[in-house]
């Protein structure tokens, strides 16, 4: 049995299925994405890493890491903030459906660190702000335990590793996927009971759940950092947390990112799992004050 052949790792479900997804992720980015932006393969232990670049030519990159079973497309509300003051780097995580392509399983908080950090290394990123959503955001503070020297920040939106992850989220997250398949009339009334603006645009919404039915997930659950872990972080942290998110308990989170020497937490009213899809323009601006302050 050969690595993609695993079931330990992410791979998708078949050759009609991937292509059916990558013109459903290939008309997302076209619709979704300013432009020019470029791409690239950067080859790891664990795989292939594709990665998706743009903005500004100088200055600290921006690297954004975006959460479980989704891929960079996310990121098109981030872009023009970020990227008219500092390069962006949006990888598709390895085990996600996207362009990266996994061989090796990435189930250890020291592999996941390890497969970052050879990526960056293998785009000549030497210092880089990290910036994760969801699964995405447990990735970006898992870096700055487990390999923090490139980092000059970490900024974790409504972070996994912070708590366990709860039945309800998971139950919440198949709840969204059933919302996306109703009806327009429907879903936009779904789309405010559920917090979840991505209801809302066709292109993402395609390619998340053509993604959900074409590609097959093979990784647990992460585990929530240790009050120990957060204690050993110095890497300057900012955590945005959702006043209703369904993945934290917001009060308790902002308790926990304090144990960090240098960490910061701030509850957004009215915001549940998806700072940045909600109040975009105030959080891209939270995001671009902290990177100055830690430049």
């Amino acid at each position: 049995m050969t690595a993609t052949e695993s079931p330990a790792v992410g791979r998708f479900r078949g050759d009609k299925q991937r292509v059916r997804f990558l013109a459903a992720y290939d008309a997302a980015f076209a619709a979704l994405w300013p432009t020019p932006w470029t791409e690239a393969d950067v080859e790891t232990d664990f795989g292939t890493t594709h990665v998706h670049r743009y903005g500004a030519d100088t200055g600290v990159p921006v690297v954004l890491l975006h959460g479980s079973n989704s891929n960079a497309v996310q990121w098109y509300p981030f872009l023009a903030a970020l990227g008219a003051r500092h390069p962006v780097i949006a990888p598709d995580t390895i085990g996600d459906p996207g362009r990266s392509v996994a061989r090796r399983p990435i189930h250890e908080p020291a592999d996941s660190a390890g497969w970052l950090d050879q990526t960056l290394a293998g785009l000549d990123v030497d210092r880089a702000h990290l910036i994760g959503h969801s699964y995405g955001g447990w990735l970006a503070l898992n870096q700055a335990l487990h390999a923090p020297d490139r980092l000059v920040s970490v900024t974790a939106l409504d972070p996994g590793g912070l708590e366990k992850v709860s039945a309800r989220f998971i139950w919440l997250m198949y709840l969204n996927g059933m919302a996306g398949l109703t009806p327009a009339p429907l879903r936009r009334r779904l789309a405010v009971w559920l917090d979840n603006p991505v209801l809302l645009v066709p292109e993402l919404k395609k390619v998340l759940l053509t993604g959900a039915r074409a590609f097959r997930t093979r990784r647990p659950a992460p585990l929530p950092l240790s009050d120990g872990d957060l204690r050993t972080i110095q890497t300057p942290a900012l955590v945005l947390i959702g006043e209703r998110s369904p993945l934290l308990h917001p009060a308790r989170a902002q308790a926990r990112v304090a144990l960090m020497p240098h960490g910061h937490a701030e509850i957004l009213p009215g915001v549940g799992h998806g700072p940045g899809f909600q109040h975009g323009g105030d959080v891209n601006n939270r995001l671009l004050a902290f990177l100055n302050s830690t430049q």
